[in-house]
């Protein structure tokens, strides 16, 4: 692959076609004049330039956000394997030319979203649990609903949350037979497991939240810290969790953890508790992947 300097790239006379490879809003933001675009994030990136540019042997110039990014670099492996056959990455991208005071084209907005900031309600529509649980030869698994929630954000930064499960809703996705499927929901809403009808909901609030610095987007950007209550037992909890704005007016956050449901009178099928379980033996600890989706009131 080749690459390009700055004064290279301003060295150039006309002829390259330039293209900024991310997305559009950061590209209306501000792009190197005379820029095109094609976000190499998007499966029909090739499929765009081609359409751009159908001539493969035409001389192309690719930049993206620069530092440690790969969009360039990205997108131009991508048009070699297509068959372009002229083909460079300005690696230094728009930081480079940014630190260099040279000028850009678009509305010098900062892309990105806005800072949140107050209450934000749950959206019990799109908000789910997702649970697993397993023994040594199988697993099931399948969904809970939430009943409400909110969450605190001071200046961008979460403050506090408050969610509660509805445990009537617990439902299992794996069994297809109608009379297995029905069988196992009865047994884990009985005593053995979450005795839904002594305890119909469940409810984790999460009293500080501690920023996780060296975070990237799409990874755990804070440590919730808390506690759970089930089956009327209340325990701390502590766990990872993305939380992010789509805009001022929305939050959406997703957290998967262990949760040892023995610690909360769930006791059934526990190797810990009984012996010679055989095949009867059920993992102490379930698996949630939760999902949440929070929007002003």
């Amino acid at each position: 692959m080749k690459t390009i300097s700055l004064s290279e790239l301003q060295a150039q006379k006309g002829g390259a076609t330039l293209i900024h490879v991310l997305p559009e809003e950061h590209f209306d933001c501000g792009h190197l004049p005379g820029a095109i675009n094609a976000c190499v994030y998007e499966t029909i990136f090739v499929s765009k330039v081609t359409e751009l540019i159908p001539d493969k042997s035409s001389a192309i110039i690719l930049y993206g956000a620069g530092g440690d990014s790969l969009d360039a670099t990205t997108a131009a492996e991508k048009l070699t394997k297509a068959g372009y056959t002229n083909v460079s990455a300005f690696t230094g991208g728009i930081a480079e030319w940014q630190r260099n005071n040279l000028p850009l084209e678009g509305s010098h907005a900062t892309p990105g979203s806005a800072t949140p900031h107050g209450h934000y309600n749950l959206d019990t529509e799109t908000s789910l649990v997702r649970w697993t649980g397993r023994n040594l030869f199988n697993h099931h698994h399948g969904t809970l609903r939430l009943s409400g929630g909110h969450i605190e954000v001071q200046n961008g930064t979460l403050q506090s949350a408050r969610f509660t499960l509805d445990m009537n809703s617990i439902a299992c996705d794996d069994l297809v037979d109608t009379a297995y499927n029905a069988m196992l929901i009865r047994h884990l809403r009985d005593d053995d497991f979450f005795a839904v009808d002594r305890f119909p909901t469940a409810e984790f609030i999460c009293e500080s939240a501690t920023p996780l610095p060296s975070c990237t987007p799409g990874t755990p950007n804070y440590t919730l810290h808390g506690t759970i209550t089930l089956r009327g037992v209340t325990q701390p909890l502590s766990f990872p969790a993305v939380i992010a704005a789509s805009d001022a007016d929305h939050l959406t956050g997703q957290a998967q953890f262990e949760l040892d449901r023995t610690q909360f009178g769930s006791h059934y099928g526990s190797g810990r508790l009984f012996a010679f379980l055989g095949k009867h033996v059920v993992n102490d600890h379930v698996h949630l992947h939760i999902k949440l989706h929070a929007k002003r009131p």
